[in-house]
């Protein structure tokens, strides 16, 4: 396939140079923190690395993704007993820091949802893979991916304040 290592290896390092910014972000949006999705992508990035003979190019992207939504669930459960740290109540947001409010609070109600959950979210909603494409690559059927969506949408719904009074009525018809 590959006419030399070397070819390879550059044909690698084109790849992390095009894919790091959406990668680092996907990463970011699993971990919740800087460090964790920097150690995420990186350990991806190795096991990408070391089956890039068997990598197609064109979906290289989406191979890593998936590494990346593996690792964490596996990291997750290496981990399970940390508890959540709680970050008390949200400051008042100001114009000029909305943006940086909104993503802080995304990250904080997120790292609140069951792996999978957030996984099925990050990818369907942050790298705008079709359903599909979120079971392909977590090799779990459409419906588990559907039903995963939808709990944690409203999981997201209900953490945030911003569920209607529909869906409160909804819910409270359940209990």
């Amino acid at each position: 396939m590959f006419t030399s290592k070397r070819q390879a290896d550059d044909e690698f390092a084109a790849f992390v140079a095009e894919s790091t910014a959406s990668l680092s972000s996907t990463a970011w949006l699993l971990t919740g923190n800087r460090e964790a999705a920097s150690e995420l992508l990186q350990q991806a990035l190795v096991k990408t690395y070391l089956a890039w003979k068997r990598v197609r190019r064109d979906d290289a992207p989406a191979y890593c993704r998936r590494v990346m939504a593996n690792q964490n669930i596996d990291n997750h459960r290496k981990h399970r007993d940390l508890p959540i740290p709680d970050y008390g109540e949200r400051a008042q947001p100001r114009s000029p820091f909305q943006v940086v409010d909104d993503r802080d609070e995304l990250v904080r109600l997120l790292a609140q949802l069951p792996a999978q959950q957030r996984t099925v979210i990050v990818l369907r909603y942050f790298d705008d893979l079709a359903e599909q494409d979120v079971a392909n690559e977590l090799n779990i059927s459409l419906g588990a991916v559907k039903s995963a969506c939808s709990r944690g949408l409203a999981t997201l719904r209900t953490l945030s304040g911003r569920a209607t009074d529909t869906q409160t009525m909804e819910q409270g018809a359940r209990a």
